[in-house]
């Protein structure tokens, strides 16, 4: 997925100005899973500052899931499910080549339920275009459409793309820490 980034901040002068100007840097489409990509967008660290200068780009660096008082923001294209299903499907493949281009995410999936997932986080979820389904551990489903919002809390989830389009949908996600 080929996305142009602006990063702005404020110079020593204390003037607003644009720093960056040029495609994001981690971009990732999957060989397995055709129409599969990620854009990790910026990432941010727990001790952030808001300081004059060009902002730290963190992207290389930082993992697809953020630490405790740390961000992501990312683009994910979801294929339709039927791509998963067909019979020339391998796994294993893409489990690896997701554990390499999506570290830091990938750890969090769970290997006898595919797509579930728990981070850490508070998620912002968005969807651009297309139609997915949030689906939750208890077995609830709710069918997104353009520009609805998924609000979550650390809570173990699924994105299903029931439909026979791709899906686009930015996250943010920011890294919490479970209480007790």
């Amino acid at each position: 997925m080929k996305v142009r980034r602006v990063v702005a901040g404020t110079a020593a002068d204390g003037r607003s100005r644009v720093f960056q100007d040029a495609r994001a840097p981690r971009a990732v489409e999957f060989d397995s899973v055709p129409g599969f990509a990620a854009t990790l967008l910026w990432a941010t660290s727990a001790h952030e500052q808001l300081a004059p200068g060009a902002p730290r780009d963190r992207t290389e660096a930082a993992g697809f899931a953020p630490g405790q008082g740390e961000s992501v923001l990312m683009f994910v294209t979801f294929p339709p499910d039927a791509v998963m299903m067909r019979a020339d499907f391998d796994g294993a493949a893409f489990g690896a080549e997701f554990a390499q281009k999506v570290p830091g995410l990938a750890e969090t999936f769970e290997i006898d339920h595919p797509g579930m997932h728990t981070t850490e986080s508070i998620d912002y979820d968005v969807v651009l275009e297309g139609e997915i389904t949030l689906e939750l551990d208890d077995g609830a489903q709710v069918t997104l459409r353009r520009h609805d919002v998924a609000v979550q809390h650390g809570n173990r989830h699924a994105w299903r793309n029931l439909s026979d389009k791709p899906a686009t949908m930015l996250f943010v996600l920011m890294g919490a820490r479970r209480a007790g």
